[in-house]
């Protein structure tokens, strides 16, 4: 496994036979894993990845070696960008080699039906010919967490929150293993809904321009750090130009660590440092990195794939 992690670290893709085999030993650490996962800090926090391969080493350099440091990745390590294999495969290594210092959460492009269409699907055929690996990887996937606490009052989760869902307790039994997600769960609006900054105060939850989860205001956020305890809910799922942003009074903060994202955006990007009595906002610009060309199928006429990060920015 040695081997692996130095070949994909030089941006080599793997071996069929290799990739699978990685994929059912990330699995047997995974399924073993609670949903919600407790984390003592000090923890690197990252968001957005997306395939954004060269970015992700370069997360790592600024961070430290993972033998060495605690991360929480929340989610979106496939899509949009180029290298989604790689990527996948450097942070399923990690995990492997690591469990403890690499807690890995879902995002909606964790799923078949997303990945399907905005571009890791289509990266495994162009390079393996057969669409085994994309299976494998879907299957290790749906045993990804889904929210992770920070010391006690930190509570991280890809997207944001879902009017089901009143306690980090009720959390804790949600089933996982689900290769599609039924929108309007709990688990689906966890990993698609976002706070809705322009709500009027009196407006708690909205329909989402995206097609599936909320638009979320500060009434649920404040009930629920007060029920749960918490102080801070931090997430990703959403582009921020300056790579993280503090909203409704601080107690939401969105942290994105793709830059430049689709290669047009000019994006900063960043990870926050969580710490015992203190939050350290590291922020880091795009890498110079290979083009792969690689013709994705996108096809947007199913409502629920409804899924521009650009357009949701402020």
């Amino acid at each position: 496994m040695w081997d692996w992690l130095e070949k994909t670290k030089r941006g080599e893709t793997l071996p069929e036979g290799c990739l699978l085999k990685l994929c059912k030993r990330v699995l047997s650490i995974l399924v073993l894993e609670p949903n919600v996962q407790q984390l003592h800090p000090p923890v690197v926090v990252c968001g957005d990845i997306h395939g954004q391969f060269y970015d992700l080493l370069e997360l790592f350099r600024l961070n430290g070696d993972p033998k060495d440091t605690q991360y929480l990745f929340m989610g979106d390590y496939v899509d949009r960008g180029s290298f989604s294999l790689e990527t996948i495969t450097l942070l399923f290594l990690y995990k492997c080699l690591y469990p403890k210092n690499i807690t890995l959460l879902r995002g909606n492009h964790e799923t078949a039906s997303v990945s399907q269409v905005y571009g890791f699907y289509d990266e495994c055929m162009n390079v393996y010919g057969n669409a085994l690996v994309w299976n494998a990887c879907m299957g290790a996937c749906e045993y990804l967490g889904l929210s992770a606490v920070i010391g006690t009052s930190v509570f991280c989760v890809h997207g944001g929150l879902s009017p089901k869902l009143s306690t980090i307790d009720k959390l804790r039994k949600q089933k996982r293993g689900i290769k599609e997600l039924i929108p309007g769960t709990v688990i689906s609006d966890l990993l698609w809904s976002d706070p809705g900054e322009d709500l009027p105060e009196d407006v708690s939850w909205a329909a989402s321009p995206r097609g599936v989860g909320w638009l979320f205001g500060k009434l649920p956020v404040d009930h629920f750090r007060a029920r749960n305890g918490m102080e801070l809910v931090v997430r990703a799922h959403q582009l921020v130009q300056e790579g993280h942003r503090y909203i409704f009074d601080d107690s939401v903060l969105t942290v994105w660590s793709a830059p430049n994202y689709l290669n047009k955006c000019n994006n900063k990007a960043c990870t926050v440092v969580i710490k015992e009595d203190e939050r350290e906002v590291r922020t880091f610009r795009s890498s110079s990195a290979p083009t792969r060309t690689t013709k994705f199928n996108i096809d947007k006429s199913d409502g629920y794939f409804i899924d521009d990060d650009v357009n949701l920015t402020k």
